[in-house]
């Protein structure tokens, strides 16, 4: 076995591994399964999860280190060209395939995606009247946070998961599940009009994007395991921004709609396609790089935005940028951040997973650690860049002489 087959194997025990630790936080209010031997054995990794919390946290980090440990080697790999297109495709679908059916370790917010359907499918009931709490006697508000809320996202959203909810025929389990394919399905579907944008705009840079975003251990955990719709709502946007490149704009428009009515932060992306179907439109050239910093400078307000109505940032909240920054993912500027910044929002769930609680001194100990990445992103990129500029002076100099 070769170094890179070794590697993939070492990989698929890590993710595996993700798989299993994710069943540690099963809420201990959740029967998850009635099955004797399944039952006992969650019951055996609940126990690592809430009473061993210091193992727990131990194992998470480890696993989290190890993952941008083969971020980073198969990055490498593709910039050497020793990792092909179908290689990657198969680690993605393979990734996905086995993290789909993890549990929700770091979120309960696909419980609240489930209950709104339910709202409608089961109560009959508009659940942006209706919250949780109104339907006291349901067995699922014994492990649901947030279920004072009512109904906080688009239309669409609900109109995707009604179906959903029917085929589960109001059964946890299966429409846990369902819901869970529904947002992987999203995440391979990002991932592939993510490559077919790059074969329009940059097809050189295709696989390098490929591996930037879809082995992404953020949007690996938020997305594949966590279960966020922010996911969907990039899926519908990616799509129209690959009609809107090809000129189809009726199309780009209706799916950019549909991604709004999912979560609206994709409102913000709005003048980006009014500009570039401008630009088309009277036949301009089109300076890609600017389109997607500009992008990502809306999608970090989305961030912004959404952390201080929120009341504190959130992981998940960087999945809109990223999906648009992977078009400009090679430049040092977006690189290092995203690296940095990944990791250190992953580390947000350390002091919960080693205290149980987000009680005082967990918020100021997560502000210290989202401000260092922002801090350390900056000095490496500042290094980088004077680096980089005196490197070049230096060589002109030894030419010149």
């Amino acid at each position: 076995m070769d170094r890179l087959k070794l590697s993939i194997f070492s990989y698929f025990v890590v993710i595996f591994g993700l798989f299993l630790y994710s069943f540690t936080q099963i809420d201990l209010s959740l029967t998850f399964s009635r099955v004797p031997f399944l039952r006992n054995l969650i019951t055996s990794f609940q126990y690592i999860g809430y009473f061993n919390r210091p193992l727990s946290s131990y194992l998470y980090v480890g696993l989290l280190i190890s993952l941008f440990v083969f971020y980073f080697y198969f990055i490498k790999n593709a910039i050497g060209k020793k990792l092909s297109k179908k290689s990657v495709w198969k680690l993605i679908i393979m990734m996905s395939t086995i993290l789909v059916f993890s549990y929700n370790a770091f979120s309960y917010d696909i419980f609240n995606y489930i209950f709104d359907a339910k709202i409608v499918t089961y109560y009959q009931q508009n659940p942006y009247l209706h919250k949780a709490l109104d339907f006291p006697g349901d067995p699922m508000l014994s492990f649901m946070r947030w279920t004072h809320r009512v109904y906080p996202y688009g239309p669409v959203w609900l109109g995707l998961t009604i179906p959903f909810s029917y085929l589960g025929f109001n059964f946890f389990l299966p429409t846990f599940f369902l819901f869970k394919i529904l947002i992987g399905t999203s995440f391979i579907g990002s991932v592939y009009f993510i490559g077919k944008i790059f074969q329009k705009i940059s097809p050189e840079k295709e696989l390098f994007g490929l591996i930037f975003f879809g082995l992404n251990p953020l949007i690996i955990i938020e997305s594949l395991v966590s279960g966020h719709l922010d996911i969907v709502m990039v899926f519908f946007l990616l799509w129209a921004f690959y009609n809107l490149v090809n000129k189809k704009y009726l199309f780009a428009l209706i799916l950019l709609l549909i991604s709004i009515g999912i979560k609206f932060a994709t409102i913000f992306l709005i003048p980006v396609f009014v500009l570039v179907f401008a630009l088309q439109s009277t036949k301009k050239s089109i300076d890609w790089k600017f389109i997607f910093q500009l992008m990502t400078l809306l999608g970090i307000v989305t961030v912004f935005i959404a952390s201080v109505y929120s009341g504190n940032f959130q992981p998940w909240y960087l999945i809109l940028p990223l999906s648009v920054a992977v078009f400009i993912s090679k430049s040092y500027y977006i690189f290092i951040p995203t690296i940095i910044i990944s990791f250190f929002a992953l580390l947000n769930y350390v002091p919960y997973l080693y205290l149980g609680n987000w009680d005082k001194p967990v918020p100021q100990i997560l502000l210290t650690v989202n401000i260092s990445s922002y801090v350390i992103s900056g000095i490496i990129i500042g290094v980088y860049y004077l680096f980089h500029k005196y490197k070049v002076i230096f060589n002109k100099n030894d030419k010149d002489k």
